[in-house]
C-alpha cells in the first residue's frame, strides 16, 4: 500500500485547523490581498465568514454551513453566508493520491467543491498555472459529481475539461470517498474507488507538474449552475470527515 504522507482526521474529536487558512468575504483577491473581482470570480452570492455558525467541527467532521443570513460589508449587502478554507503556504503537494471523505448538501443553487490551486503560480496567473477540481456538485443534481481541469496561457485561451459521473446508487448526501490520482503520466478521478475519468498529461502544454494546495468551499449561486437559490434548502452543510494523501 502506498505510504500515507498527510492526514486530516476531522472526526476524531481532537481535530484542529492549524494547516488551514479560513477565507473571508466575497472578493477574489490577487497575490497581495487586493480585491480584483467580486463573487470570487464566479458570480457567487455568499459572504464567507469564520463564524461558528458557518464553520465548525463536530463528531461527524469539519462542517461548512451555508445559511440564509443578511450581512453587509464595505457598502455591499449579501443574503447568504458560508465557509471557505485552504492550505496555501501550509501544505501543498505534487503527485500522489488524495482522498477526501465528504457528505454534500442537496438543494438548488448549492455548489460544494473540493479542489486544488498552484502554490507558486510558476507558469503565471490563472489559468496558466492550472486548477484541478477533484469534485464539484450541483445541489439540484444529487446523483451527479464532476471533476475538471482548467489551464491555458491566458483568459482568452483557457481550456476547461470537465468529466461528469452519475452515481450508481444513492446521492451526494451520503459520505463518499472522492479521490484524485495524480502523477507525471496522468490524472484520474475516482468516487468510492471507481475511476470514472482519466486524462493523460501533456508536458509543455499542461501545467500540472508543480505543487498544488487544497481548497474546500460551499458556494451559494454562481455561474456553475445558473439557477435560483432554493432557500428552503438552507441551512445546508458540507461535511469533511477526513483527508488522506498517499505517495504516488
Amino acid at each position: 500500500m502506498n505510504k500515507l504522507i498527510w492526514h486530516q482526521d476531522f472526526a476524531n474529536g481532537n481535530a484542529d485547523l492549524i494547516a488551514w487558512n479560513i477565507r473571508l468575504g466575497n472578493d477574489l483577491l490577487d497575490n497581495d490581498g487586493n480585491p480584483i473581482m467580486p463573487g470570487w470570480g464566479n458570480g457567487e452570492q455568499q459572504f464567507y465568514t469564520d463564524h461558528a455558525s458557518n464553520l465548525y467541527i463536530d463528531e461527524y467532521g469539519l462542517n461548512l454551513c451555508a445559511r440564509r443570513e443578511d450581512i453587509e460589508s464595505d457598502g455591499r449587502s449579501f443574503a447568504y453566508t458560508s465557509a471557505r478554507l485552504d492550505t496555501k503556504d501550509h501544505h501543498s503537494y505534487c503527485y500522489g493520491k488524495l482522498v477526501v471523505r465528504a457528505k454534500l448538501p442537496v438543494g438548488q443553487g448549492l455548489w460544494p467543491a473540493i479542489w486544488l490551486l498552484p502554490q507558486h503560480q510558476a507558469y503565471g496567473p490563472w489559468p496558466a498555472s492550472g486548477e484541478i477540481d477533484i469534485m464539484e456538485a450541483k445541489g439540484r443534481l444529487p446523483g451527479q459529481v464532476s471533476g475538471t481541469l482548467h489551464y491555458g496561457k491566458d483568459w482568452d485561451h483557457k481550456v476547461v475539461e470537465e468529466f461528469s459521473y452519475q452515481l450508481q446508487n444513492g446521492t451526494i448526501n451520503e459520505f463518499r470517498d472522492y479521490a484524485l490520482e495524480w502523477n507525471a503520466v496522468s490524472i484520474r478521478w475516482l468516487v468510492d474507488g471507481h475511476c470514472y475519468a482519466e486524462r493523460r498529461q501533456e508536458p509543455g502544454v499542461m501545467p500540472f507538474d508543480e505543487p498544488f494546495y487544497v481548497l474546500l468551499n460551499l458556494a451559494v449561486g454562481g455561474w456553475y449552475d445558473q439557477v435560483a437559490v432554493d432557500e428552503e434548502a438552507l441551512p445546508a452543510v458540507m461535511t469533511i470527515a477526513g483527508i488522506w494523501l498517499y505517495e504516488s
